[in-house]
């Protein structure tokens, strides 16, 4: 069938703001993920046990599960361009200050303060993709702005993790703020003008939590995606210590995370298009195989790389998810969005301390791939209640044209 020359219009009107707010996602993912992986050089920096330097993360996380519903609320009634052009301009004050800071105290204030947008960020972003949306692309065009966070796994953290080893981690927090300054300026030139039409009271937006089918949706996150930071997060000591692999390849098995994170996003967001229930269930029972499968492939380097690449994949499901949560609740997307990052933020508490446990109980690294399992398993249980739920309520979601 030919494209006509409005519809190519159309296409090339929506790219840009995608790709601009995408732009964004990936600011996030450098602010996010390049910290941790220059924990070493902070805690020399400040003169601290690296433990201690785990606080800069800590500040961090803080900051999201903080300003993830807060910021949602304060900015539910104004544009959400202009919403956008806010969260940006904080990324950038916040990373500047922290490129400066002079004392781990004061780094993990600055990284509070980095923290705050984050989650409004992302679900401000994502509604507006959704808004920008034809019918039945929904779950594909968010997607397409979460790919900025899967390709920063990518290029932007083992970049700025060199330029923070051969010149300073300083320079790599200067760098993110420079990115977010221009993204500022390229929102407000190429993301067009969007109005909340129909603003929601806090009463409509404190609402959706009462709707036990949001609880069961968002669980797959609460529950599910700790599967992935179970593995990741005990993943370099794994390639040490269980596949006593050189120290290079785990820059290269982090690169095969961010490959299958971004190649897992694209290929989850178009078949959701199609149907989304059913695509978050085989790919919950497909991690759940990969979780166990894991524990004897990191015997092996090879085998271990092809693991943690299908592991990445699975992080595709993120914005599936929130679609289906918009999906189900018509009003209360500011709550929603909010909910979604609080979530991510908890899997992100939760799979490494289930890992940790199992750890202090005499298990090897590689055994993390058991609990992530559960875990996994524990987030289809949570999408088999919803698809209850959804019967119950008769709920079906809209697909894409053929």
């Amino acid at each position: 069938m030919s494209v006509t020359a409005p519809q190519q219009s159309a296409k090339s009107s929506v790219f840009w703001p995608i790709f601009i707010m995408a732009m964004g996602t990936f600011i996030l993912g450098l602010t996010e993920f390049a910290s941790m992986s220059m924990l070493p050089l902070i805690a020399a920096s400040f003169n601290v046990t690296p433990s201690e330097a785990g606080y800069v993360i800590s500040g961090y996380a803080i900051g999201v599960v903080i300003g993830a519903p807060l910021f949602m609320l304060l900015t539910n009634k104004i544009n959400r361009r202009t919403a956008l052009m806010l969260f940006t301009g904080m990324m950038c004050v916040a990373n500047g200050l922290s490129a400066i800071a002079t004392s781990l105290p004061e780094m993990v204030f600055y990284r509070v303060l980095s923290g705050l947008p984050h989650g409004a960020y992302f679900a401000t972003s994502l509604l507006v993709a959704a808004s920008m949306a034809p019918m039945g692309k929904r779950a594909s065009y968010m997607s397409f702005v979460f790919s900025g966070l899967t390709i920063a796994t990518i290029v932007g953290v083992p970049m700025a993790t060199l330029v923070g080893q051969y010149v300073s981690w300083r320079l790599c927090m200067a760098i993110v703020a420079v990115l977010a300054l221009i993204a500022t300026v390229l929102v407000y030139k190429l993301v067009p003008s969007s109005p909340v039409t129909q603003p929601t009271s806090l009463k409509d937006e404190f609402g959706v939590l009462k709707n036990k089918l949001v609880w069961s949706i968002s669980g797959i996150i609460f529950i599910g995606f700790g599967g992935v930071f179970c593995i990741y997060t005990y993943l370099a000591d794994t390639i040490l210590v269980v596949t006593e692999a050189p120290e290079y390849t785990i820059s290269i098995a982090m690169m095969m995370f961010g490959i299958g994170t971004t190649i897992g996003n694209w290929v989850c967001g178009k078949l959701a298009d199609k149907s989304p229930v059913s695509t978050t269930g085989i790919a919950l029972l497909c991690s759940v195989s990969i979780a166990i499968l894991y524990v004897q492939a990191s015997y092996n380097i090879w085998l271990l790389y092809v693991a943690v690449f299908c592991l990445g994949a699975s992080v595709g499901l993120a914005a599936v998810i929130q679609s289906m949560l918009l999906e189900v609740s018509p009003t209360g997307h500011a709550m929603i969005g909010a909910l979604v990052q609080c979530a991510f933020n908890t899997a992100n508490a939760i799979g490494p301390w289930v890992g940790g446990t199992l750890l202090a109980s005499g298990a090897t690294f590689n055994q993390t791939g058991y609990a992530s399992a559960i875990l996994f398993f524990g987030g289809f249980l949570m999408w088999a209640l919803s698809c209850l739920f959804m019967r119950q309520s008769n709920i079906q979601f809209v697909k894409a044209p053929a």
